[in-house]
Parts: C-alpha cells; structure tokens; sequence
C-alpha cells in the first residue's frame, strides 16, 4: 500500500494535469461572483444560495495556482471550494493529486484526502546522481495533507522521499510530519526504510531539507561498533546561523566506555577573516579490562580536547591569528582517534599571533605553547610568551650598491620538565608526586646586517652579508660551585658573522620537444655553489642556557658548505595556449665543513645533527631530490650519509600516483638505520623504519568506490593501523562502510587492550546529510561517497 502512493512519478501527475487541460479547453472560461477565478467546466449548477457546482473535468486558474476536478462545489461567501475525483493542484512550485480536497481560496491553504504530492527542492547545485540524475524533487503522500501556507504541508499517515524511481530506494513515514520546504521536517513516531525495510524508528526527529544545503536541522546518525568501547551511535545537529557563520553539535554514545559530546564553530568575514573551533569532552565509566590474562579496574575519567584556528584583519595593516591543538589527557588521544596521526601525536600547543606591516617595518607579537609528552607521565614545554618583534626590511643605502636591515626581538622564553611519581604514604595511602624544573628566561637580541650582492656576471651570483648580533640573557650556568646550575645571573654575546654565498658558474641546456606529447621544451640547470661562513669568537658559549637555536651558535668557527643543485624544466601546454615552464625534476647534494668540529653538532640545516653525535668536522652528506613529473606523478626523496662510517643515517621517500580521477594512491618510506659506533645510531632502541600506503579508488560515475591504508612497523614486524572504507552510492541513496585495526603494543603498560578493532556504518540519503565522526571515523577517502552537509 506504501510502495502505491509513489508509483505515480511526479511527471505522470504532470500528464495528467495537462490532459484535463486539454479536455477542458474547449469549454470557455467564466468569472463566478465573489471569486477572483476563471474557470472552465462542461456545466454549472446552483445548489442553493452561495452554492455552485462545476461539473465535468474542472479547470480553475487562480492567482498563481491552479485546480483541476471532476466536480468542484463552489462556496463564494466563505471563500472555499470542495473538489472532489481526480483532484489536482499546481502551484508554489508543486503538484498534488488527491481523492477531494478542500480549499480556502483567500488564504490559499488547503487539506486534500487520500493525497500524493511533488515538490521542487530548488535549482541550485546538487549532487545528480543521488536523485536517480532527475531533477531534485521531493515527493510525500499522506491519509490527509494540510497545506499550511506556500510551502509548508502537515501529512498525516504518510511518508516523503526525494528518490524518483518507481520503486524508491528510501522513505521516511511517520504518524505526523510537518514539512517545511524552505527549512526543516519534523516527524513524530517516524521510521526509515531502505527498499522497504525498516531500519531504525525514532519517536521525533527533526533534520534538515533546503535548496542551499545548508538547513539547521539533524544529520543522518552513524553507527559503530569496536572492541575497545563496545557499540556506538553518533549523531549530529547542524545549526545554519547565516550565510557567514554555522556550528554543529555531536553526540557519540559507547555502550562499554560512556559518552562524548562536542561542538564546531566555523565563520567566514571575508578579505582573510575566517576561522573554526571544535571542542569535545568525553566522560567514560569505570571499566575493568582482561589484558594478557590478568584483570585491571581502570577509574572513571573525563577528558577533553579543544581544537581551532582563527585569521582576523584588523585594519588594511594589521592582522591577527591564532591556533589551538589542545587535549587534557594523551592516553585518550592514543586510545580513541582514528587518525594514526592524531593517535600517536603527543603535542599539544596553541599560539597567538598580532602583525603590523608599514612600509619596510614590521611588528609582531607572539605568543606560544609547546608542551610533549613521553608516555604518561613525563612532559616537556617550550615555547615563548610573549615574543615581540621588531624588524626592518632591506633598505639601499645612498651612493652604494649595499643594503640594510635589522632584526630586533624580546622573548620570554618558557621551558619546563615535569614528571609524575607515585608514592606510598606513611598510612599506607597512595600519593602522586610531580617534580617540575623551570629553566625559562628572558632573551633580548638585535641583528643590524649588511648585504653587499654581487650580480655583473649573469653565470655567477655572489651574495654576501656582513652582521652583527647582539644578545642578552637574564639567567645563565653557574660556574664553580654552582656548575651546570641555571643561575639568576645575567650574561650577554656579541659576534660578528660574515657570510658569502657563491652560484654558479651555471650550466645550462636546452632542446626542443616539440612531438614529445609531454612538453613543447625542456630545460637542464646545473649550479654548483659555495657558502662561506665565519662567527667571530664567543667566549661564554657554556654558560648560556641553550633553548633556541640561536643560543646555540658557536664562536670562532669558519663554515664551509658547498653543494650541486640539478633541475630541470619542461615547458608544457596550457589550454589558453602559451606554454607555461614548470619544474619537473631537482637534485639537492649538500654538505658542511667545520673547524671546530663540535660545530657539526649544533647545524640545524641537517636534520641528524642534535643526535647526541660525536663532534666531526664534516656534516652528513645530504640528497634531497623531488619529482613533480605531472599533476599525477610525484615523489621526494632524503637521505643523509656519514662518510666518517660509511653509512647511511636517515633515508625517506614519498610518491603519488593518479589515474584518470579513478584511482589514487600515495605511500611513504622512512628508516632510521643503524651504525655500529656511531652515538646515536648504535642504539637499537632508538631505530626505527616504517612503511605507509594510502590507495583509493572508484568507478568514473562514482557508484561504487573504496580506500586501503596502512601503517607499518617494519623493524618489529607488526601493523600500526589498517584501514579499509568501501562505499556504494545507488540512485538516490548510499552507504558507507570502515573497517579498521587498530595496535597498541606501542602504548606498553598504558594499553588496555593489545589492538582495537572497529567498524563504521554510515548512509547517504539524496537531500539528506551525513558527517564524518569527530574521533576520525570516514576520514579516509573523506569525500569519496560521503555527502556532507557542513
């Protein structure tokens, strides 16, 4: 009986309405008393005083609307009309058919019997293939259906879908529904069901239904399931507060762990002026686990995280921004995320920034916390609050080719260690202890420089800056007594630092490719360069409290880097028909002299110098190449070379490979190797090599469509992360699916069970919206198959 009120397609009531048109052409159009209507019939009969019946294959053209019957009784002085056989109604950009109907012609409200109607959702942009690739129509029956006003309708007994098939894919019923076209339905004692089958039953439900997408309302919900926290459901409520601005709520609730609730808040102003925010708490009970077959209680906890950024333009000069990454417990991050980044992440930090640009000057002020954590009980925090700048871009100076700058810079440097220890009290209690060591302190620096280029020769460029810095701390290491101690005594540097950098002379080839298919010409560069570096002695280099890579710069060095940087360039077609050079291809070979060798300890250009490795007087030798073949086709490699042991330190490497908008896939390489009697690399604790793949792919109308990832542990043989997202998308509605295993061995003793096993469940209803889990469900292939509303 359900399944019959939508086998008459929008387009089939359509027909039937321009039929009776048709029919009733011939018969000429009469005004009746007291009604602003013509109508067309075969014939008029008075029934009584204000009563009129139109007979035979009504038509009724209103303002703006338009009735069709076989039999329409006319009341002039109550401004109504009863139609009854074959009822149909076009106006406000729907149709109606129905068994009778009653119509208030002056409020242009109406209640029709044993009704189906079909409306249109809008004309903007929608997503074709989930309507069946019809236009996006709504279609709803009911027992009754009142027509509240121009686009507002209450059915009673019935249901509505917006597939247009013969047999629609999904339907919501409901006892009652009030439905408003413009904003929101609400159902009471609804039920959803997916060809027929019933899926879930809600007592209320309220969700979104708008042209723009972008309705308050609720989203569809999200089911899961994991080993760790039991089943799960999660729902959603997306408030639309303008055009600029939206937020949503979530709710998740985990039948073994508890419940978590959270909220985002996005904004757009313009002219750079945006930002979000996303909070979420999650209260989890008292639970007791079985873990290599021994029982532990673990205690209720509560937690929270809170995540955002922000960009502001204050004036046309001056702009503000800010950042937030915060959790208050690392061990629910490692244990809930899905996201193997978000999981093993274990730094939180926020900062704030304020800049002013006039001319050649500019002003900061910044503020920002870092805070690791290693393991559970142990943390680290850096950072600086505030930290005020004061610079001054490159200026010629008068009748020389030279230029001028300064930097200038006040921080309150923060760095503190902290750890947690637990310790039986006297009474037999259980107390924890935290020990905190405080070394921040105050820095003042200034940098006047001096640039003197060099650029006659176009196959040789020699830059060169003259600099001198001065610095001031308000503590520093004790000497004596007190060796190694940060003390509050006040300790200042000043260096000079010359620099010269020298490329070129530079070889370069060129040829024609013009039947290449690739590029029209390619282009071969190859630049040999130098740099020269010389500090001027510093004297009082142990006793400064080293935090910052400037407070690490040692004194009476000379530096020699010399390199060999190969590219090459192809000059491709563009659709506007000038061809546009672009890199395809480079290869960076770096390497460092030093003589005073302890100054290859403290070189930041290389990514193994703070590795407590022994002082040497040449740096790691070290590759970087990067391939940008085309939009499709890319990849980076790095590695760094001791020539000292003949062995490679660190090796890594990225590639992305697309075909066609069908298939992607993207993985990464990384090992940190071993080398036997080198520090920091001969520690077999200390190694690591990992492999990661990332792949998805879907048919070209996006039907059918999936995602595999993984994160493994090559040194100890076991996966960090398996992920797999498959989804089908079918006329007028989808479903999403994730499986995922998660490991936690890496967590040791903080691991409440060895691996987490989950599973996501998600449907697409077209019109409807889903969304991706706050803790990282569906956030691979994101977008592939998921409609989302926000």
């Amino acid at each position: 009986m359900i399944l019959e009120h939508f086998r008459q397609p929008a387009r089939a009531v359509a027909a039937a309405f321009a039929l009776t048109a048709a029919s009733a052409a011939s018969a000429p159009a009469q005004l009746l008393p007291g009604f602003d209507f013509d109508s067309r019939q075969f014939r008029i009969e008075q029934v009584g005083d204000g009563h009129f019946r139109l007979i035979g294959e009504v038509e009724i053209d209103g303002d703006n609307y338009q009735f069709f019957a076989d039999q329409v009784d006319v009341y002039p002085e109550e401004t109504r009309l009863v139609a009854e056989g074959n009822v149909g109604y076009v106006g406000d950009g729907g149709r109606v058919a129905a068994e009778r109907a009653e119509f208030d012609t002056e409020a242009v409200t109406a209640t029709f019997y044993d009704a189906t109607a079909s409306v249109r959702l809008g004309d903007g942009e929608v997503e074709r293939s989930m309507f069946g690739n019809h236009e996006p129509d709504m279609q709803f029956y009911g027992e009754t259906i009142e027509k509240l006003g121009p686009r507002t309708y209450r059915l009673n007994k019935g249901g509505f879908t917006s597939c247009l098939q013969p047999t629609p894919r999904w339907q919501m019923t409901a006892s009652s529904i009030t439905l408003n076209l413009e904003s929101y339905a609400l159902l009471r004692n609804s039920v959803l069901k997916i060809k027929g089958v019933p899926l879930f039953y809600l007592p209320a439900l309220y969700f979104p239904v708008q042209e723009d997408d972008r309705a308050t309302g609720f989203l569809m919900p999200t089911y899961g399931a994991s080993t760790a926290h039991g089943q799960s459901l999660s729902n959603a409520f997306f408030w639309a507060i303008g055009r600029s601005h939206d937020a949503t709520v979530y709710h998740d609730w985990f039948t073994q762990t508890g419940q978590g609730t959270g909220a985002e808040y996005r904004y757009t102003l313009g002219q750079g002026s945006e930002g979000q925010v996303r909070t979420y708490w999650l209260n989890e009970n008292e639970t007791t686990r079985s873990f290599n077959g021994v029982e532990r209680d673990y205690p209720a906890r509560r937690s929270y995280e809170l995540r955002g950024e922000a960009r502001y333009g204050i004036t046309d000069n001056i702009s503000a921004r800010g950042q937030v990454n915060y959790f208050s417990d690392v061990t629910v991050q490692q244990q809930y995320q899905s996201n193997i980044f978000d999981a093993s992440n274990s730094r939180r930090n926020m900062s704030g920034n304020v800049a002013g640009n006039w001319g050649l000057y500019q002003v900061s002020g910044t503020y920002d916390l870092n805070e690791t954590f290693f393991g559970a009980s142990r943390s680290t925090l850096h950072g600086a609050g505030p930290r005020i700048k004061f610079d001054q871009s490159q200026r010629e100076l008068p009748f020389t080719p030279f230029y001028f700058s300064f930097q200038s810079e006040f921080a309150h440097l923060l760095q503190r260690s902290s750890a947690t220890r637990f310790s039986r009290g006297s009474g037999g209690e259980t107390m924890e202890i935290t020990e905190m060591t405080d070394s921040g302190l105050n820095r003042f620096e200034i940098a006047p420089i001096l640039q003197i280029p060099f650029t006659r020769w176009p196959f040789l460029i020699v830059d060169s800056t003259v600099a001198w810095r001065g610095t001031y701390w308000t503590e520093s290491l004790g000497v004596g007594d007190r060796a190694g101690m940060q003390v509050n005594d006040g300790i200042s540097r000043g260096y000079f630092e010359f620099q010269s950098e020298i490329t070129g002379p530079s070889f370069v080839k060129v040829w024609d490719t013009p039947n290449s298919g690739y590029a029209e010409r390619m282009k071969h560069v190859i630049e040999p360069w130098v740099a020269l570096q010389r500090v001027t002695a510093v004297d009082n280099f142990e006793r400064i409290v080293q935090l910052e890579g400037t407070d690490s710069v040692l004194g009476n060095v000379t530096q020699i880097r010399y390199g060999i940087n190969n590219r090459i360039y192809a000059k491709q077609p563009q659709e506007s028909g000038t061809g546009i050079a672009k890199e395809i291809l480079s290869v960076q070979l770096t390497q460092s002299y030093y003589t005073d060798a302890r100054a290859a300890q403290y070189d930041r250009r290389f990514r193994t110098s703070f590795n407590r490795t022994p002082p040497s007087n040449f740096s790691p030798v070290s590759l970087i190449a990067r391939a940008d073949l085309t939009e499709a086709i890319g990849g980076s490699f790095r590695t760094e070379y001791d020539t000292q042991f003949g062995a490679i330190r660190t090796i890594s490497a990225n590639g992305l490979f697309a075909f066609r908008g069908w298939a992607h896939m993207e993985a990464g390489w990384s090992q940190r190797r071993f080398v036997a009697g080198l520090s920091g690399f001969d520690d077999p604790n200390r190694l690591d090599h990992y492999l990661n793949l990332s792949t998805s792919m879907r048919t070209r109308s996006n039907n059918v469509g999936g995602a595999y990832s993984f994160h493994y542990d090559v040194l100890r043989g076991r996966y960090l992360q398996q992920r797999l997202l498959v989804y089908y998308n079918a006329q007028c509605c989808g479903v999403s699916g994730e499986y995922e295993v998660f490991n936690f061995q890496g967590l040791g003793s903080r691991a409440r069970i060895p691996q987490d096993r989950r599973f996501h469940l998600s449907f697409t209803l077209a019109g409807l919206g889903t969304f991706a889990n706050v803790l990282g469900a569906f956030g691979l292939g994101q977008g592939q198959g998921l409609n989302n509303r926000y």
